[in-house]
């Protein structure tokens, strides 16, 4: 309950989290955040606490822990750990967190939003990162966001942010979802028809999402 986990085996986080956010559950806060970090049950090899101590990472929620609050059991399912991303502090609790809050107004403001949520990795010809016992885990260069409001007219927009502490302002990290679709090889609202998705998929309107 709370999102679905497009998990990897091979970089041990998830590819994306999907998720619903309506305008009750962003408003309607029945539990605190429980930092009850553990395991998950339900996937072989599921990351550790051991894996992030001592290594310079955060244990980054791809699905944020805030936007699961309307419930406990989904607020509870937002700390298994293979739900978290080894992110740079000031990155996750800086532009990331600010964005994350957005996110939730977005879905005040438009009463339902989709949200898509992911790292992207280091290119073939890059060295990758890695943290664990053993070194298994990838750190991402840069994670993104996609959204879709559900109010007419529709509307899309994506994000995003390397994995780096930054002080710029949101609307500087704004992209068109075919811009995230080509750095990860996703392709997102595919139950849109073929016309709805490549209008909304080619454009980034940042004064309709009340960016700035």
């Amino acid at each position: 309950i709370g999102y679905a986990n497009g998990y990897s085996f091979q970089k041990r986080q998830p590819y994306w989290v999907a998720y619903h956010l309506t305008i009750d559950q962003a408003t309607n806060r029945v539990t605190r955040r429980t930092n009850d970090f553990r395991p998950d049950p339900s996937v072989p090899d599921s990351p550790t606490l051991d894996d992030y101590r001592r290594s310079g990472y955060d244990r980054g929620h791809i699905a944020p822990a805030a936007d699961m609050a309307w419930n406990r059991r989904a607020m509870h399912n937002s700390f298994y750990m293979s739900n978290m991303s080894p992110q740079v502090p000031m990155f996750n609790r800086g532009v990331w967190r600010l964005l994350e809050e957005w996110v939730r107004e977005q879905a005040i403001a438009e009463k339902a939003i989709y949200v898509y949520t992911g790292p992207i990795f280091a290119s073939t010809n890059e060295v990758a990162v890695k943290i664990g016992h053993p070194a298994s885990i990838e750190v991402p260069v840069a994670y993104y966001k996609v959204l879709l409001a559900e109010s007419e007219p529709r509307k899309m927009i994506g994000f995003i942010l390397k994995n780096e502490p930054s002080d710029h302002p949101l609307s500087q990290f704004a992209c068109t979802v075919d811009e995230v679709e080509e750095r990860t090889g996703l392709d997102f609202f595919t139950s849109l028809s073929y016309d709805v998705q490549t209008n909304l998929e080619s454009k980034v309107e940042i004064d309709k999402w009340r960016l700035k």
